[in-house]
């Protein structure tokens, strides 16, 4: 999609009036019928108001003048209610009209919101809207900036609607190697014999039902400007799909959708892109351990134990909670780096989708309260709000094995944070978890949130960057 900052809409053109309340309101631009119109469905509480010109559409959104939090993702539902409109119209374009700072959330949400999945269609009914033209006190650096963050996210998608007959780990391997190529961002794929000479036990291990071999990628962004004098780290879970292996899913329909278990690899390799597109002053690196996870004659069975990278051993009680082996290897790997902080994100455990559903993300961590509390105030901005879950040691408790280290597995309830806890067994820096297995996947389009992959991670990591 083409977005453009112009100096003024042209007469024929679909132009959308974003104004805080009804006194910002171009009376010029209206007739006397119009403006009638306008004012009845004001009255009745109206936020998005469409006029049709039969040669074109006008569009008044009223935002209120609140810019919080709220107000923001306000303005992002709204954008999608604009954007459904014009494509049902069969409309090519829009000019915003607006000097509001949220003009770039109306953007983002218009871009998200119109973003398609079409590659496997024999015929492609692709969206009409393919251009949006912006008139106001916006920077062309503002639009560069949120242009590149949804580009990153929808990427982000695309990736994770892919299904496994595509997107094996050394495709997806390769995909990073592309997006890498494109923002400017350095990346390495670490093959198999890398991977064993590594002694990446848990990766390894749930790599042993699969015909294709795993891939470890580790994505840099390092520019000569860096403020911070040691690393963040992202490390995302890549199982491109998950079967459950010899512990094979039980319930009906819940393979249908494993094609998502490497949405935290997206939204890690998401988050990069954007950081690198728009040049943030801030040394990143991203791991991604990537495998399918499926049962056949050779693969890893519950009763094994396990010998780590970091030389823990871990007795597995379930091969269906794979994701937190292989993260653990990438959480090992990361000590290399002596990184400032780590945050991991994984579609993990259905626990966390039973806890909150797909409306936030589950957190918890050894971090600072200072550091939660940002990335808190950065999953608000973007509306990928964040439930931080208690991390006592005594969920350790669920965690202890009879013959090795650990067990993958707790015994108990509070199985997301079990889960967490595994893996901070693998960290020795202030450490994240991030449980995304809710929202990262959509069974429907939620106003501007797609059907399908939704991109979560992508945004929240951003923000938290760029303030970091």
């Amino acid at each position: 999609m083409e977005i453009k900052k112009i100096t003024k809409a042209g007469a024929k053109d679909n132009v959308v009036f974003l104004v805080a309340t009804e006194k910002e309101i171009d009376n010029k631009f209206f007739s006397k019928e119009e403006l009638s119109y306008l004012k009845a469905k004001i009255k009745e509480d109206a936020k998005v108001i469409a006029i049709n010109r039969l040669s074109s559409i006008a569009f008044v959104v009223i935002s209120g003048k609140d810019e919080d939090y709220k107000a923001r993702q306000t303005t992002r539902k709204n954008a999608s209610k604009v954007v459904d409109i014009v494509n049902e119209n069969k409309l090519s374009s829009i000019t915003i009209v607006s000097d509001l700072s949220i003009t770039t959330d109306f953007i983002e949400g218009a871009i998200l919101s119109n973003y398609q999945f079409l590659k496997y269609y024999s015929d492609k009914k692709a969206n009409s809207l393919q251009k949006i033209n912006v008139v106001g006190k916006i920077t062309k650096a503002q639009i560069d900036e949120v242009v590149n963050i949804t580009y990153a996210t929808n990427s982000a998608k695309d990736l994770v609607n892919e299904p496994q007959s595509f997107l094996n780990a050394e495709q997806l391997s390769k995909e990073i190697k592309r997006l890498g190529k494109e923002a400017g961002f350095k990346v390495e794929v670490l093959g198999k014999a890398k991977i064993e000479a590594l002694k990446m036990g848990g990766l390894l291990a749930v790599n042993k039902g699969s015909i294709d071999p795993p891939t470890f990628s580790v994505l840099e962004w390092k520019p000569k400007n860096v403020k911070n004098k040691r690393p963040i780290i992202l490390v995302g879970k890549g199982v491109v799909y998950d079967t459950g292996g010899l512990s094979l899913k039980p319930t009906a329909n819940s393979m249908d959708i494993m094609k998502c278990d490497m949405g935290g690899a997206a939204a890690v390799v998401g988050a990069i892109y954007a950081v690198a597109k728009n040049k943030l002053p801030i040394h990143v690196i991203t791991l991604v351990p990537a495998t399918d996870n499926r049962p056949s004659g050779n693969a890893y069975a519950p009763g094994d134990v396990i010998t780590m990278h970091n030389k823990k051993t871990v007795e597995v009680l379930n091969t269906d909670a794979e994701g937190r082996m292989i993260l653990a290897d990438a959480l090992s790997y990361a000590q290399k780096y002596k990184p400032e902080l780590v945050i991991d994100a994984a579609t993990l455990t259905g626990a966390a989708v039973a806890a909150i559903g797909h409306y936030g993300i589950v957190a918890m961590g050894n971090a600072d309260e200072k550091t939660m509390n940002k990335l808190k105030d950065s999953g608000n901005n973007v509306y990928e709000r964040i439930v931080e879950f208690p991390f006592w040691d005594e969920y350790n408790e669920q965690l202890k094995s009879s013959i090795a280290d650990l067990t993958n597995l707790g015994n108990g309830s509070g199985g997301s944070i079990t889960a967490g806890k595994f893996l901070e067994h693998f960290t020795d820096y202030p450490y994240i978890h991030l449980d995304i297995a809710g929202p990262a996947w959509m069974k429907t389009k939620v106003d501007y949130v797609s059907k399908g992959g939704s991109g979560s991670g992508v945004r929240i990591f951003y923000d938290f960057i760029k303030n970091y």
